[in-house]
């Protein structure tokens, strides 16, 4: 890079951190530090957590996917547009959860089931999410030493240092200062600003490569695809492996499955300030993908071009050799996108994606570090203390927690083998939490018949396969199942253990009390629309929410309409890959208009809610005792 390059990135890293050191004075109680004390509005909370899940190992995945299979996967995401809107619209899982107020996944375990479950369901979600974690570092150490070419190891101080350890220690504890700064208020304002940051900078490199790259040349380039491995039209890709319409068919599954499920930024599920609030903010979470989702379409497109045309063989030949000198396969699919991205790049241009690189590195790392290192105190620690810890040893205690993850992670990245693709490593280790808790959950929220003895069962159940599906990874790499369908199978197996042995117990459960409704309802708090009605604005809905709320929904089934009439039309008279060619250009256009539009409006709407979460939070009455703490027994008959 050059010296305005650095410069770029070194205002950035540094910019940050005073920025954290500043806003620790607005966290003064457990409460703040593990939910920003429920403060939240919905474009901060979306645009938060959104930056939170567009880490530079999610971008990094999603190069290595979109390289592998084109445009393809992107159309059969489209299937699952009604999944996301139904589960957004609806309050699916997230309205009950808010309803109980537990802080974490883990206290509503206990509301539900029992305080040694929700110990036993927090160790397993704790193992779950580090193992899941560990090789973020790892991607995205890697991607910065090739992407800046540096070398393997470098002279200071008259010793030989690895690039390699310095570069995690680096990432790692510039998430670690942000986090111990002052927990999920920092994390939640820093991750708002970074993600306004990448999506005003990805649109610019969008652009950018657009105007680099003739359109010709990409269609001539993804055209070439021997037949059953297009990489433009869905209908002829059965041959690709792993990311063909099956991956998607179990990532619809999934959805509604797993539901809120995943821990990884499990504070977001708590900071609203309301049920409502977090409702819309979920309704919202529909648009804020508009940049982030087009860039890892684009990019790897590009890439094949400049590897594969002709009209590119100076570059394509230098990235390519530079290619060749990475020796382990599945560093090389990764960085195939972000090398290429790198010859095409001016000065500049270079150091602001360094900073998105960087801003989505570490609004990951802070959020999964927070809250690893939050749920292995609050699910694991206190439930088993008989004696509450006062605010200052449990805020110390969280930060001790959020420091182990660290040096877990470190440690990870230096010795894992990462066998298959990054995607496919989430799916199994994820399932080691995801394939018993998803019916757990829903369960516990939505049937009182669910048991605490069905609830162990099905933990156990998907987190024995999920962990033999790791081992076997790690023995086998062929297995002839991927992690995807590993994941299926936890979630099957989970489910039907779950049922079966509550059916077995014959106890049910006073939903009311935990979800404070019917005779425990708060005065002049409304009853929540159930079923069907839950599709439908409720009361509180005022005007501007319900024209959010069905400009979402026309929006969304516009698409999933698209996707219906071109499916049933392939499957009458097969469209020719020149038209898809067509469909992709049009896709793209209409997708980076979106993302202008969507930039600057949640840029505003986060901007006035960040004004209002510092004035809150100023005037705010801490209570000491708001520390995640269930203090009265499960509600059982």
């Amino acid at each position: 890079m050059s010296p305005l390059d650095w410069i770029i990135a070194a205002v950035f890293v540094g910019g940050f951190a005073a920025l954290a050191l500043y806003l620790k004075r607005y966290t003064r109680s457990v409460a703040d530090f593990l939910a920003a004390n429920r403060c939240a509005g919905r474009y901060l909370l979306t645009v938060a957590e959104g930056a939170s899940g567009v880490g530079a190992i999610t971008l990094i995945a999603q190069f290595e996917v979109y390289y592998h299979a084109g445009f393809v996967p992107a159309f059969w995401m489209l299937m699952l547009l009604p999944s996301a809107l139904i589960i957004s619209l609806s309050g699916w899982v997230i309205y009950r959860y808010r309803q109980t107020r537990a802080m974490t996944l883990a206290q509503f375990f206990e509301m539900r089931y029992s305080r040694s479950f929700r110990v036993f369901a927090g160790s397993i979600g704790f193992l779950s999410g580090i193992l899941n974690y560990g090789i973020f570092p790892a991607v995205t150490a890697r991607f910065f030493i090739h992407f800046l070419g540096m070398p393997d190891a470098f002279l200071f101080l008259g010793l030989e240092w690895s690039t390699y350890v310095v570069m995690l220690i680096g990432l790692i504890g510039s998430a670690l200062v942000i986090t111990l700064a002052g927990g999920q208020v920092v994390i939640m304002i820093t991750d708002f600003l970074q993600g306004q940051l990448i999506n005003i900078v990805l649109l610019v490199l969008l652009l950018y490569v657009a105007l680099a790259v003739n359109w010709s040349d990409l269609a001539t380039t993804l055209l070439a695809s021997p037949a059953g491995q297009s990489k433009v039209n869905p209908f002829n890709a059965g041959e690709v492996r792993d990311f063909n319409v099956w991956y998607y068919l179990i990532g619809l599954f999934g959805a509604f499955y797993g539901t809120m499920a995943w821990q990884g930024s499990q504070a977001y599920n708590a900071s609203a300030k309301s049920a409502h609030e977090a409702r819309m903010g979920k309704v919202l979470s529909q648009w804020r993908s508009a940049v982030t989702a087009m860039l890892p379409l684009f990019l790897p497109a590009a890439a094949l071009v400049i590897l594969n045309h002709a009209d590119y063989a100076e570059i394509g030949s230098a990235v390519g050799a530079q290619l060749e000198a990475i020796a382990d396969p599945q560093t090389r699919n990764q960085l195939t996108t972000p090398l290429v991205i790198r010859a095409l790049l001016p000065v500049g241009l270079m150091g602001l994606f360094v900073v998105v690189m960087l801003s989505a590195a570490i609004s990951t790392d802070n959020t999964y570090l927070h809250s690893w290192g939050s749920i292995f105190v609050q699910d694991v620690v206190m439930p088993l203390r008989k004696k509450p810890l006062s605010p200052r040893a449990h805020l110390l205690l969280l930060r001790a927690s959020i420091v182990g993850v660290a040096v877990f992670a470190f440690f990870f990245s230096l010795l894992f083998r990462q066998t298959q693709y990054i995607l496919l490593f989430f799916a199994i280790t994820g399932s080691i939490f995801l394939g018993g808790a998803g019916s757990v959950i829903i369960g516990g929220l939505y049937w009182k018949r669910g048991t605490t003895a069905g609830a162990w069962s099905a933990m156990i159940t998907g987190a024995v396969l999920s962990l033999g599906g790791v081992a076997i990874k790690q023995i086998d790499p062929g297995f002839f199942l991927n992690g995807q369908q590993m994941f299926f199978v936890a979630m099957v197996a989970s489910g039907m253990v779950y049922v079966v042995v509550s059916l077995l117990g014959r106890r049910t459960f006073d939903l009311d009390r935990m979800l404070h409704r019917g005779a425990y309802a708060e005065p002049g708090v409304p009853e929540p629309a159930r079923g069907l009605r839950a599709l439908r604005p409720g009361p509180e809905f005022t005007r501007g929410d319900r024209a959010l709320y069905y400009l979402t929904v026309g929006w969304s089934l516009s698409f999933f309409t698209a996707f219906v009439v071109i499916t049933v039309w392939n499957l009458v008279a097969p469209l020719s890959d020149s038209w898809w060619m067509g469909f992709w250009r049009v896709f793209i256009f209409v997708g980076l208009c979106k993302g202008i539009i969507v930039t600057v409006w949640f840029t505003i709407g986060g901007g006035l809610d960040l004004r209002e979460l510092l004035r809150t939070l100023r005037l705010a009455r801490r209570d000491a005792s708001d520390d995640g703490s269930v203090r009265h027994p499960p509600a059982t008959s």
